[in-house]
């Protein structure tokens, strides 16, 4: 008899405790189903959100200083939206005509990203290495300005140190970037870019 009151107890509780997980499963399900609020978003992925709608072709005539001999008078500048909308790929190519990676392959390649409340500009450079940045944006939103944080590789032949979009409008935008050579010596670039595609950025 102790024994079948022990077996009705311990069944008791089990049939409680399913009861409790259907319970707490059923209103766990019914806050998933719920609408979710907005959380506000951060300076980071707004600054992130901006950049993402320059994904496209973009053009324009590029200068140095000091002066770079065999700058390119046109350069083209492919943007894409990767990894279901994580990250940005940036590549910086000399010929607008018939310009490709494999065409043209001396031409560096920047990945933007999210880390955390930042955002992260990687420069994978032709000189061998992957300086990062950290974004801070405009009053505006406009402009996002990117600071040096770190680089890994070697920096013999320099690395770069600082980068400035600015976006004019839906089919205009303009780069600058700073490379430090040797001996901590700036070069300045700046690009003044148009969507190839202008119907595109309508969109």
């Amino acid at each position: 008899m102790k024994s079948l009151r022990i077996m009705l107890s311990v069944a008791v509780l089990s049939l409680s405790a399913m009861a409790f997980a259907q319970t707490d499963a059923h209103k766990h399900a019914a806050q998933s189903d719920a609408p979710k609020s907005d959380a506000p978003k951060s300076d980071a992925q707004k600054s992130f959100d901006k950049l993402k709608t320059l994904a496209g072709t973009w053009e324009g005539h590029g200068t140095t200083t000091p002066p770079v001999p065999d700058m390119p008078d046109i350069m083209r500048i492919n943007l894409d939206v990767t990894s279901s909308g994580n990250a940005l790929k940036h590549e910086m190519m000399g010929k607008a005509k018939n310009a490709s990676p494999k065409k043209d392959p001396d031409h560096p390649l920047t990945m933007f990203y999210l880390d955390g409340d930042q955002l992260i500009l990687t420069h994978y450079c032709d000189a061998g290495n992957r300086p990062r940045m950290v974004a801070r944006v405009s009053p505006d939103g406009n402009r996002v300005e990117f600071d040096f944080l770190d680089v890994s590789g070697s920096t013999k032949y320099g690395h770069m140190d600082h980068a400035v979009f600015t976006i004019i409008d839906a089919n205009h935008h303009t780069e600058d970037w700073t490379y430090l050579m040797p001996g901590d010596k700036p070069m300045q670039a700046h690009m003044e870019l148009q969507r190839v595609n202008q119907q595109t950025a309508a969109r």
